[in-house]
């Protein structure tokens, strides 16, 4: 499939609540940690930084623009109180029929259509506001364990995603979501063993 480039980079400030997600859900501990950085940066120093993370978006039926990467970093903005961002069109879908949309996303990886319990959904189940994703809580425990590392940081789409899985199956919800600092210790063993091997950015030992 010939994919509809828009070539070089052109970066353009939008507001965030004209953006649509293409996953259902954050970590909410990772968006409020960002948040907090956030707000304690200069102005200058935010706006240099968000130049640099513009959002990749793609331009989807009826114009509408869809985030496919960097949602937690969105939701940290509207919780610090931000209500525009640069983006940076990727793709442009506009052509495609809105019935056909999904799946072209979906067939390219674009799309992480799983709920807060690793359950894959309908389309139609993705939220239609950055403000609408729901917490998963393993999603924070995987963003720690990467940042504690246990594995690298990997291109592979939703690759945190993949990793929040293999802890779902795991760790019990309720000690992550009571008990998050106590829970990151098993989480950090799993991650050295060989039945994580296949988990991108996974290395021997977990470090």
């Amino acid at each position: 499939m010939l994919l509809p480039n828009l070539g070089t980079p052109v970066f353009h400030t939008v507001s965030i609540a004209d953006l649509r997600p293409t996953q259902m859900t954050v970590g909410r501990r990772e968006v409020e940690s960002r948040a907090a950085r956030l707000e304690m940066m200069a102005r200058d120093e935010r706006n240099r930084y968000l130049v640099k993370h513009a959002i990749p978006v793609v331009k989807g039926p009826k114009g509408r623009l869809f985030a496919i990467d960097r949602h937690h970093l969105l939701a940290a903005l509207l919780m610090a109180g931000a209500r525009e961002v640069p983006v940076r069109p990727v793709f442009d879908f506009r052509d495609i029929d809105n019935g056909a949309f999904f799946e072209v996303m979906d067939s390219l990886g674009l799309l992480h259509p799983f709920d807060d319990e690793g359950h894959r959904r309908e389309y139609d189940d993705i939220p239609p506001r950055i403000d609408d994703m729901i917490d998963d809580p393993f999603r924070s425990l995987a963003g720690a364990l990467r940042r504690e590392g246990a594995y690298s940081k990997d291109k592979t789409p939703f690759s945190e995603f993949l990793w929040a899985d293999f802890l779902r199956r795991r760790i019990e919800r309720v000690k992550v979501e009571t008990q998050f600092e106590t829970a990151l210790a098993p989480a950090l063993e799993l991650a050295g063993r060989s039945e994580a091997r296949d988990l991108p950015g996974w290395h021997a030992n977990g470090a």
